[in-house]
């Protein structure tokens, strides 16, 4: 008898958590279908901040959902699956945090249904790969890092993608529907390029701890993130010497902005899925 009340108990936290993430899910669904609504009928005034509410109640609900997950007893869990949740998380929370005083709220129709993906995936499979407790400062600073600065360049790798639709459009003469309703261009370029500053600085201190943390490439099974990881850098870094010393911007900044930002995901969520998930380490 005295063995059954944790199982029942920890089954009905299982139940909780369970009843959150679908409650978060919807949250995330409901808020984007309503961004999508105010675009298609160009509604205005106190929808917006209706938006902003049903968003942050999704981003409070999907934090509820990952904090058992990720701090557990064995160790910090950052397990694919529970990142990639993360991921999602600090996507919708850094979309929610710009929306308050930038035009970006139209983001939300692409990001908070990736959020709400990554807690589908992360709730139907859960992952584990535990960070011992006794972890150094560096490797948890790095890995901090890290997951903050992919976050936010994938903004701004959606923000490109919007760019590039408004563009396309613009060029083809068709500045109707939802064209109307999204920020001048250069307004939209102008706060891209300020995430890619931003992000640009927080891969470099990425990229630095990480060789800190670095003792052997080979053995630590970190030669293609690492390769990948310098490219995407690299990316980023032409980029914004282009910018600042020719004025880059329109498809060539969009193309640049998309290839750094693919080379940075396979340089993580690529190498870490098949050291995971594939081979087991």
């Amino acid at each position: 008898m005295p063995s059954f009340r944790p199982v029942g108990s920890a089954s009905r936290v299982g139940m909780k958590i369970l009843l959150i993430s679908f409650a978060a899910i919807a949250c995330y669904l409901a808020a984007a279908g309503w961004q999508l609504r105010r675009l298609m009928q160009r509604v205005q005034g106190h929808s917006r901040m209706l938006l902003l509410v049903g968003g942050a109640l999704a981003v409070v609900l999907h934090a509820l959902v990952l904090a058992p997950k990720f701090y557990t007893d064995a160790g910090i869990n950052f397990g694919f699956f529970n990142v990639l949740s993360l991921l999602g998380w600090l996507m919708a929370v850094m979309l929610l945090a710009a929306a308050w005083s930038r035009p970006v709220e139209n983001l939300a129709t692409v990001i908070f249904p990736l959020a709400a993906l990554t807690l589908v995936l992360e709730t139907v499979l859960p992952s584990h790969h535990l960070l011992p407790e006794d972890s150094s400062l560096t490797l948890r600073l790095h890995i901090l890092i890290s997951i903050l600065s992919y976050s936010l360049l994938s903004v701004a790798a959606v923000q490109a993608m919007v760019l590039a639709f408004q563009d396309r459009h613009l060029h083809n003469k068709q500045p109707g529907g939802l064209i109307r309703v999204l920020p001048p261009l250069q307004t939209m370029e102008g706060l891209l390029f300020q995430m890619i500053g931003v992000g640009f600085v927080m891969v470099t201190l990425s990229l630095i701890t990480g060789f800190i943390y670095l003792d052997d490439m080979f053995a630590q099974h970190v030669v293609h993130k690492t390769v990948l990881s310098l490219i995407g850098w690299l990316f980023y870094a032409v980029l914004l010497w282009g910018r600042w010393q020719f004025g880059w911007r329109g498809r060539r900044a969009i193309r640049i902005t998309l290839s750094g930002f693919g080379a940075l995901i396979l340089a993580y969520l690529g190498s870490k899925l098949v050291l995971e998930l594939v081979l087991g380490h």
